[in-house]
């Protein structure tokens, strides 16, 4: 049994295909993951995703699609988690070239569907944002969502859209998607999210992380990202729903109005017209504002007491659970230290690590 998944955001998205692949498919041959290259800045100094020409040692799998093998390397400055990821997971990652448009990745899954011929093709979002509309002012990541199902709904072949963790990725709240969901497909529990707990240790994706933790039996609130956004986790965390490819479609205007597009820049384009901005443009601003900052020493002292702080204020705030990207901007350090913070806070306070969150318990 040959298997196709599509991670439609990259990053996280990857890491729950391979989940997905084994709690729904289970032995046999893993599945080939598609899947873009964009870690965002906390990885990639450089914004936007990367194409083929940013990696070595890639292997041809198609005319057109190339994978990424453990051996592969993205070439500096850009950065990329996927190597680490197919030296830790079974599945072969395959890599998305969204420089081509909507056209360019229809011919990837065209070619990939013709050399595979796989038995099933799945689009999975963790979180929800691919049934977005494009104008909701929560929404801060469409466009990656947006490539991907236009591209799914243009392929001459079944693919159903699975949708893990709705309101998980903090944009999309679960109460505004209830109604575009379909069926459960598959509660996720503990022994399913285990074959990444390793991945989980170092990965930045946080929608990835609260699945797990959800997966796991976490439940309270949760704040992510710089803005400090709270994501409930509740009994719906850890469910894989159905949805529906055509009128997930019809309702994304920014994945319709770019079912033509043949390079990257119109992509971009219609973002700005429709969502009113681009991610990749918020990439460039944030990336001139760091600079090219040196590496610095964490100060522990200094950290711990911050850190007293910001707990002190989040718990008043009702939080109960803390990504590590979230303590990394809190606390006013950069995205290079962050694996730094987690080492000091796993050493410092070890009973508050609830892999992979950092717990706030009431009254500490």
């Amino acid at each position: 049994m040959t298997r196709l998944i599509v991670a439609a955001g990259g990053g996280g998205d990857a890491v729950a295909a391979a989940v997905l692949d084994a709690a729904l498919y289970g032995g046999g041959a893993p599945a080939v993951v598609l899947t873009y290259a964009w870690d965002r800045l906390l990885i990639d100094p450089v914004p936007g995703p990367r194409g083929p020409a940013n990696f070595s040692g890639l292997r041809p799998l198609t005319r057109s699609v190339r994978t990424v093998p453990a051996e592969a390397t993205a070439i500096a400055p850009a950065g990329s988690t996927l190597p680490r990821l197919a030296a830790e997971l079974p599945q072969t990652f395959a890599l998305i070239d969204p420089h081509h448009g909507a056209e360019g990745m229809v011919r990837q899954l065209e070619e990939l569907v013709q050399y595979l011929e796989p038995d099933s093709v799945d689009l999975l979002d963790v979180g929800g944002d691919i049934l977005a509309r494009g104008d909701e002012p929560t929404l801060r990541s469409p466009l990656a969502d947006a490539l991907t199902l236009a591209a799914c709904c243009e392929l001459n072949f079944p693919v159903r859209l699975l949708v893990a963790g709705p309101g998980l990725d903090g944009e999309l709240p679960a109460d505004v998607l209830r109604d575009r969901l379909g069926p459960a497909v598959l509660t996720l529990a503990a022994e399913h999210v285990h074959q990444v707990s390793s991945v989980l240790e170092w990965h930045p994706s946080e929608a990835t992380a609260m699945l797990a933790a959800t997966a796991r039996g976490a439940r309270g609130l949760c704040e992510v990202r710089d803005t400090g956004a709270p994501v409930p986790l509740t009994d719906e965390g850890p469910v894989v729903y159905e949805g529906d490819l055509d009128e997930a479609l019809d309702r994304n205007r920014l994945a319709r109005a770019i079912l033509a597009t043949e390079n990257l820049h119109q992509v971009e384009q219609r973002s700005r017209e429709i969502c009113g901005f681009s991610e990749i443009d918020e990439e460039r601003d944030q990336a001139r504002r760091l600079g090219g900052q040196p590496h610095q020493r964490l100060d522990a002292e200094a950290v711990l007491r911050q850190l007293d702080a910001f707990e002190s204020e989040a718990r008043g705030r009702g939080i109960t659970y803390a990504t590590f990207r979230r303590l990394t901007e809190a606390l006013g350090l950069s995205g290079d230290q962050r694996l730094d913070l987690r080492a000091l806070l796993l050493s410092a306070r070890p009973e508050r690590y609830r892999a992979p969150l950092w717990h706030l318990p009431p009254g500490a």
